[in-house]
């Protein structure tokens, strides 16, 4: 090869792969903002959560966090801090960004629904609440049957009961707005809980799956 393209090929190679090494280390840093956001949002901490996810927001605003099956977008967590924090006007604006961006992040919807029935607007409220309900049931319905790691999600049946409880009271008209709010909020938390133990227990059942097959 002429010495002149050889330098031209590996200066092109070598900008390809700064930039591939950029985006894989803003990828990175992204993912671990969520992670500890989210971590602070289980454990009760909103201020220190929003942080982590105004950085993550800052730095990639249309990430959906896929390392669970969930995909569920980085403004619906900015959202959920600041709904946890008490600043329902911030919650709205993120959690309406999140909703017009993913029409299939029901966790948007559903906290966009209480944000709205908490705020006074209750028939719009109760149609995203109903909505994100839905939306959720219908997933760990469709992962259960069709993806590979739908058995580690809900193995016990919790949280479609809940769905299917408040469905039910939504359906007939006998809910109390404290009560769906209540468990709309349950319901978000106890999801944000299944993430972590679907990923320990599809870890655990690989561990098992390994020990086995060395034993063989």
């Amino acid at each position: 090869m002429h010495p002149k393209i050889y330098r031209t090929v590996f200066i092109v190679s070598g900008g390809i792969g700064l930039i591939l090494f950029a985006v894989g280390c803003t990828a990175f840093q992204v993912g671990s903002e969520i992670e500890r956001g989210r971590m602070a949002l289980i454990y009760g901490e909103p201020q220190r959560a929003l942080a982590h996810f105004q950085r993550a927001a800052e730095l990639q605003p249309n990430y959906r966090y896929n390392y669970s099956i969930l995909n569920q977008g980085v403004w619906t967590y900015v959202g959920r801090a600041h709904y946890d924090a008490g600043k329902l006007s911030d919650a709205r604006k993120a959690l309406e960004k999140a909703h017009s961006l993913y029409r299939d992040d029901y966790l948007a919807s559903l906290y966009l629904g209480l944000v709205l029935g908490r705020d006074g607007d209750r028939t719009r409220g109760l149609r995203e609440i109903e909505a994100g309900f839905k939306g959720l049931g219908d997933w760990l319905e469709y992962i259960d049957r069709y993806h590979v790691d739908g058995r580690f999600w809900d193995p016990g049946r919790q949280l479609s009961s809940l769905i299917d409880k408040n469905l039910q009271l939504i359906s007939v008209g006998e809910f109390s707005w404290p009560e769906l709010i209540a468990n709309g909020e349950k319901l978000g938390a106890e999801f944000e809980k299944e993430i972590d133990f679907a990923k320990r227990d599809k870890y655990d059942q690989l561990k098992n799956d390994g020990d086995d097959g060395g034993m063989n």
